[in-house]
């Protein structure tokens, strides 16, 4: 803290802290749920290759199941793989999943710093000296 900066109290710090790690757990939510749309992507890619392109597949379009053929259902399925919806804006999901784990990386540094900063110790923190 610099010279110019206002002394900050304590209930300050701490909701600080806390807004901090409730930014990092939103951040870990979007990146489990990213790596599982790319992973459910992989997985029906992967079911429907082998396949004969003339078999039946039914596809989830708008909340409505539709009859296709693997021919006219696996390059959709392709196509949203790479160019899955999240957080409003198109990406390649490995894209994504990598902006993401750079996002929480900055997050877990910037937490990081507050904490030392601050001489924040979480109960666990306390606990495992208490018993050292």
């Amino acid at each position: 803290m610099s010279s110019t900066d206002p002394p900050i109290s304590q209930q300050e710090i701490i909701a600080t802290y806390r807004q901090l790690t409730s930014e990092m757990q939103s951040l870990i939510q979007q990146l489990t749920k990213a790596e599982m749309e790319r992973n459910e992507h992989r997985l029906v890619e992967e079911t429907l290759e082998p396949m004969d392109p003339e078999r039946r597949a039914f596809r989830l379009v708008g909340g409505v199941l539709v009859e296709r053929t693997v021919r006219e259902v696996l390059p959709s399925v392709k196509e949203n793989r790479v160019n899955y919806d999240a957080t409003h804006y198109y990406r390649k999901l490995d894209t994504l999943t990598k902006h993401i784990e750079e996002k929480l990386e900055v997050k877990r540094k910037e937490t990081l710093a507050w904490k030392a900063k601050y001489n924040i110790k979480t109960q666990e923190e306390i606990d495992a000296a208490q018993k050292q």
